[in-house]
């Protein structure tokens, strides 16, 4: 059975913001919960009011199982650990999703430069190569990347520095990380 969190809606969650949006800040404020330094963790997105009609011993085992106003329409349920030392984008290439799952989301741990540090990347570098000059960087930034997407194309990230750790310091939009949005949408292909 998939170990299973509930993610609750953080105070800070905007209201006005899409249930997309809310999934993708509860997930991040979860994953900030766990503190850093932490393993990609990949979450499945369910339609909360069909997970309570459909399945209400699950949505009771996950907090959900009441009708809250200020709960997500969107209910995330952490996966199994990804497998230890498979490249992402291989291990994605293997999620098959069933056809209750509404959308998925990845909460995934990064060194990041600058754009004006990225000129001075070397060519020609093996991606060990540059992940370890990148680590060596002065400028280098540690970051969480949080990016949900539906079946039906939506998107939306969420990106938290490590120096800002704080939930009003979370930036988000669509096209932050279209990367990872991109492999995370052909999980349903």
């Amino acid at each position: 059975m998939l170990s299973m969190s509930n993610v609750s809606p953080s105070p800070g969650t905007p209201m006005a913001a899409s249930p997309l949006t809310r999934a993708c800040l509860e997930i991040d404020e979860y994953a900030a919960g766990l503190g850093w330094d932490q393993p990609a963790r990949l979450f499945a997105l369910v339609d909360t009011a069909r997970l309570r009609r459909q399945e209400p011993r699950l949505a009771g085992q996950l907090g959900v199982d009441t009708d809250d106003a200020g709960r997500s329409s969107l209910t995330p349920i952490e996966q199994d650990e990804l497998p230890a030392g498979t490249p992402l984008d291989k291990f994605l290439g293997t999620v098959a999703w069933p056809d209750a799952v509404v959308g998925c989301a990845l909460t995934v741990e990064r060194l990041m430069l600058p754009p004006s540090a990225e000129a001075s990347v070397p060519e020609g570098l093996s991606d060990k190569q540059l992940a370890k000059w990148v680590a060596g960087h002065p400028e280098r930034q540690e970051v969480r990347l949080t990016v949900a997407v539906l079946r039906d194309g939506s998107r939306e990230s969420a990106v938290r520095l490590r120096e800002k750790d704080s939930p009003t310091e979370v930036l988000t939009g669509a096209g932050l990380v279209p990367g990872l949005a991109e492999a995370l949408a052909a999980t349903f292909s």
